[in-house]
């Protein structure tokens, strides 16, 4: 990227079933659904939404290998995605193990997401 224009951060919990991309997924929709960027298009190259470029970085707790990069990707309407990932988030009991939400231990993952917006 060479300009970054806009950038968002969220967290993002899956409290039970220990799924990392879905933690990850409410981390990025947690930066960027309560924003607006009216000028944005007007300040890509061409005006082109197209010409948009995001780079999506993840802070996991833990199991890295697991994230869907795909449903990462979908969540970023337009342009082009860079996925990067580093240590972080955290791992917390949530209190219970619940085997119906498809638990397989106590544990709640949450991942803190930082969204670059730019060219």
């Amino acid at each position: 990227m060479d300009q970054i224009i806009f950038i968002q951060t969220g967290t993002g919990i899956d409290v039970h079933g220990q799924d990392v991309t879905k933690a990850s997924v409410r981390a990025i929709e947690n930066a960027i659904h309560s924003n607006s960027m009216p000028g944005v298009q007007e300040a890509l190259p061409e005006g082109s939404m197209e010409n948009m470029k995001t780079t999506v970085k993840l802070a996991l707790p833990s199991d890295i290998d697991e994230l869907n990069h795909t449903k990462i990707k979908e969540t970023i309407p337009y342009g082009q995605v860079e996925i990067k990932l580093m240590d972080g988030g955290m791992r917390t009991t949530s209190g219970i193990t619940l085997n119906d939400e498809g638990d397989h231990n106590d544990q709640m993952y949450i991942v803190n997401a930082a969204v670059e917006v730019g060219y």
